[in-house]
């Protein structure tokens, strides 16, 4: 490939280098140019342009991302459409990812143009989910890196699969003793009931037994006549050896101690066994928390179908600190997964952000100033309706009656949020918990956004798939983001995770191959009012 400048009458077939812009056509950086988008430079005065031509051999970057993609996909693994030198590898069941990083390393040690990015060997997923990204970097590669990347895979096998849930049927076994309430019992069983439930499985018997050897031994032996997947006990008292009491009572049963302890903390006194070929999980005190621990890691695997040996255990150390980790960014309990109806797009809501205190505008609510007769809050909201969203959720605050009495009369649901002086993350937390299990995503949209149209909104929702790598959807002007932004599921948790006076644009970030972009020629996405200077600048200048 050899980047050049090109007179303009010689540039149709090159590949535009540089993004070209015009008060009439944008023309991005990347784009094939056509004879007719050659007229149009010759049109605007342009002579010359910044391109690249492609050498004998080079591949277009979509078509070799795709070419890999496809040659690195496993078992129950789907392609998303290439785009921008980018595939992405999706999961299409509920499982766990196993990603040979070995093969991966020497993949993206063939050539710097081709990268793979993935998760983590053994990550859960949830049908949809990117588990994998294909970037092919320049515009093209040659055929030759092409083609020892796909030579390299044929050698050593597909190196990203998922395992599915199988379904995992579960015995559970309580120990009581007299100084252990009912109630403590009753409560982990219900939370462990909820793991297993959250991996696809089902509880089949719960048994309760003394705790004594000899109780233990019978409550094993009885259980394992029901031929179930897994056993897991919940000892009145945690195992701390393997001559404790709960792993004794297991031997008497006739069953071998597999492993002892683990390097996940919090989960360190867990213990492996096996009956015959049925595991045997006996469950740390940290079990009796719903927060993510070793113990999840290890009924993952289980409900896989996997074989979980001692070196397995052991080899958990290195990312097993767990005390001060962050929630894992697609947590097990989320109840709705974006399109699972298999018909279309489910239901996209809007939450309008009018809490907040407008401290830049002095004594005045800028939201309850008057454009041509019309609050501002009423003009923003009145977009909002018009759009393709279902229910808008309007978060007030500061003046919230006032704000109320602006909005009379529109079809909307109010959500007083009292906390909004400790900024903007309240507000949008209180809206996310107003949202319906239904919804598939939510348009967050600013309340002092003057300009906004329905067809702002509306391009956002067209171009909104998810399960297509397309699940935030942000507006640009001139290359700037602006608002509103739209958000797929997925990401509720995570932005209920947001504290003080910040919104959920990290969240962009970190999640950049799901970002699309839907590129505006007015300035509405970018204008908000924040001053009194603005405010006078909009009023003398503004187009409505």
């Amino acid at each position: 490939m050899i980047f050049s400048e090109i007179s303009v009458g010689n540039a149709a077939g090159s590949i535009l280098a540089q993004t070209m812009r015009h008060v009439d056509w944008t023309v991005h950086k990347g784009h094939c140019l056509s004879a007719q988008d050659c007229s149009a430079f010759e049109g605007a005065g342009i002579q010359t342009i910044f391109a690249a031509t492609l050498e004998d051999g080079d591949v277009r970057e979509d078509k070799a991302a795709h070419q890999i993609a496809n040659a690195t996909a496993g078992a129950n693994v789907s392609l998303t459409a290439a785009h921008t030198g980018r595939c992405n590898l999706r999961s299409e069941n509920a499982g766990l990812v196993r990603i040979d990083s070995d093969t991966i390393n020497r993949l993206n040690a063939v050539h710097e143009s081709i990268t793979i990015a993935t998760l983590s060997d053994y990550t859960m997923v949830n049908p949809g989910q990117t588990i994998a990204t294909i970037k092919i970097i320049p515009f093209a590669v040659s055929a030759d890196v092409l083609n020892r990347v796909l030579d390299l895979i044929i050698g050593l096998g597909l190196p990203i699969v998922v395992r599915p849930f199988i379904g995992l049927s579960v015995a559970i076994i309580n120990t009581t003793l007299p100084s252990l309430k009912d109630s403590v019992i009753a409560k982990t069983t219900n939370l462990t009931n909820r793991r297993i439930a959250n991996l696809g499985g089902r509880v089949q018997e719960v048994f309760s037994c003394r705790h004594n050897e000899p109780d233990v031994s019978n409550a094993v032996t009885s259980v394992i006549a029901n031929k179930p997947d897994l056993i897991v006990i919940v000892g009145a008292s945690v195992t701390v050896d393997r001559r404790d009491v709960v792993p004794a009572g297991i031997v008497h049963a006739g069953g071998d101690i597999e492993h002892y302890g683990m390097p996940v903390d919090p989960g360190n006194l867990m213990l492996l066994a096996h009956f015959n070929k049925t595991p045997i999980l006996v469950l740390p005190g940290c079990a009796r928390s719903p927060k993510l621990n070793g113990i999840d890691w290890v009924l993952e695997r289980f409900a896989a179908g996997l074989f979980v040996t001692s070196s397995d255990i052991s080899a958990l150390g290195v990312g097993g600190l767990l005390v001060d980790s962050p929630a894992r960014p697609l947590p097990r309990d989320r109840a709705v997964q974006d399109d699972i109806s298999g018909v279309g797009v489910p239901p996209i809501s809007a939450i309008v952000l009018a809490a907040g205190q407008s401290r830049r505008m002095g004594l005045v609510n800028k939201l309850l100033e008057v454009i041509d007769g019309v609050p501002l809050i009423r003009r923003t909201v009145e977009a909002v309706q018009a759009s393709k969203v279902g229910n808008i959720v309007v978060v007030t605050g500061h003046e919230s009656e006032a704000v109320k009495t602006a909005l009379s009369g529109l079809n909307v649901v109010f959500i007083n949020n009292t906390n909004f002086e400790q900024g903007l993350s309240t507000s949008l937390d209180a809206g996310l918990a107003a949202l319906s299990s239904a919804d598939s995503g939510v348009v967050v949209c600013l309340g002092d956004m003057p300009q906004i149209k329905p067809s702002h909104i509306n391009a956002l929702i067209d171009q909104f798939d998810p399960k297509q790598g397309r699940a935030i959807g942000v507006p640009v002007h001139l290359g700037k983001r602006g608002n509103p932004i739209l958000w797929a599921r997925r990401f509720f948790e995570a932005m209920t995770d947001i504290s003080g006076d910040v919104g959920a644009r990290h969240l962009i970030g970190m999640n950049a191959d799901l970002v699309y972009e839907v590129e505006f020629e007015d300035t509405a996405v970018l204008t908000d009012l924040d001053t009194p200077e603005q405010w006078s600048d909009f009023k003398k200048g503004r187009v409505l």
